[in-house]
């Protein structure tokens, strides 16, 4: 084990713990592709990445790619495509195994807000944002198409709120069995992965519930820094620390260090 680690490194290896080998994965940028191809440098070695841009089957060259079209990534890519062959074939088709998403705010059905902020309610018809975002990107097709996804966040009271009033890409929506009556092809967020700790849903109301938190934080901090009551799961449970060989793996990914700050 080692304690010589930001809390951004720990979220990004949390993360990359939920990727499976042999999966098809598509990785978001920054964050989310740090912790896809830490996996596949560690533990997962034959998952079989994409970006939401259609360059498939590459490993980051020279550190970590800062575009879905990087040339670290299209230098050794197994093929080189577009969005329409990633999203509109592989993702919503069902196909996709696993996608990995950022956010700008969550709520407790793990639906994601990357548009904009509100001073009060949209209304009946919408109206420009007092803060622009930067929009869903390929985020939305991932939450609808994948068979399931993860999201990274940092955990923050704004961040963090009962019902995101703009819904860039869907999670459980109303929750329970909300997003099955919708007809969505893929399953819906597996976990929020947050700079604190790890939530997950409630198999039947699909609210998220805490599951775990980081070795550097707490039941309390989480809970304080969550805008809905949120519950905590009955086997909550310390993530383990990273190890030496995560680490390494992880900042052979990231050799600037840039995304681990």
């Amino acid at each position: 084990m080692s304690s010589d680690y930001s809390r951004q490194e720990m979220m990004a290896i949390a993360t990359g713990r939920e990727i499976r080998d042999g999966e098809l994965a598509i990785f978001g940028v920054g964050l989310s592709m740090l912790a896809g191809y830490f996996a596949q440098a560690c533990h997962a070695p034959r998952v079989r990445a994409m970006t939401e841009g259609g360059v498939y089957g590459a490993t980051p060259v020279g550190g970590l790619p800062w575009g879905i079209e990087c040339n670290r990534l299209a230098v050794n890519a197994v093929s080189f495509t577009s969005a329409l062959d990633a999203l509109g074939c592989l993702v919503a088709s069902g196909r996709c195994d696993v996608g990995i998403i950022g956010a700008a705010q969550v709520d407790r059905f793990g639906n994601v807000n990357t548009t904009g902020i509100w001073d009060g309610p949209i209304g009946e018809s919408y109206r420009p944002p007092k803060t622009r975002l930067t929009g869903a990107g390929g985020a939305n097709d991932i939450a609808c198409g994948a068979k399931r996804y993860l999201i990274m966040v940092s955990h923050e009271p704004k961040r963090f709120v009962d019902r995101v009033s703009y819904i860039s890409s869907p999670g459980y929506l109303d929750g329970g069995d909300a997003r099955e009556r919708v007809g969505f092809v893929g399953g819906g967020p597996s976990a929020i992965i947050t700079t604190l700790g790890i939530l997950r849903p409630d198999p039947q109301s699909h609210e998220f519930q805490l599951d775990a938190y980081f070795p550097f934080s707490g039941v309390d901090e989480i809970l304080a820094n969550t805008g809905w009551n949120l519950q905590v799961s009955a086997g909550v449970r310390v993530v383990p620390e990273p190890t030496l060989q995560e680490l390494a793996a992880l900042r052979r990914v990231d050799q600037t260090g840039m995304l681990r700050r």
